[in-house]
């Protein structure tokens, strides 16, 4: 129980470097040779340099809103809203943990969508 906790306070650390742009931060959070794997666009990131070179070119991080985390052993799911000051993202991470750090990312994002008028009927809008 403890290194879930453990483990979603490195993830509840890693939105906050982002959401505060302190990217320097993620070396802690991850180890050197973590993956972060991109499934909708095929990319695969492999170790810190990699994984600095990125963060240090992107155009504009997001503000990243959590909705909630779901942890056990060492996998903690984390559900959250990405913010691109303009576009929006739904989004899913899995993080696997490795002695207390990262190991490996997948994230999954999609923009959001209107809900389709032919199932109204049998669905709830949520607000999220």
């Amino acid at each position: 129980m403890a290194d879930q906790i453990g483990n979603e306070n490195v993830v509840k650390r890693l939105i906050d470097c982002i959401n505060e742009r302190r990217i320097d931060v993620m070396d802690e959070l991850f180890h050197d040779d973590a993956v972060m794997h991109w499934p909708q666009s095929g990319e695969v990131v492999r170790g810190a340099g990699n994984r600095r070179r990125i963060y240090n070119a992107f155009p504009q991080l997001p503000t990243i809103t959590p909705r909630r985390l779901l942890s056990g052993g060492d996998l903690v799911v984390a559900e959250a809203l990405l913010d691109y000051d303009g576009p929006q993202y739904q989004t899913v991470f899995i993080f696997e943990f490795r002695d207390g750090r990262i190991a490996k990312e997948t994230a999954y994002w999609s923009e959001s969508f209107q809900a389709p008028e032919w199932r109204a009927e049998w669905v709830e809008i949520s607000g999220s």
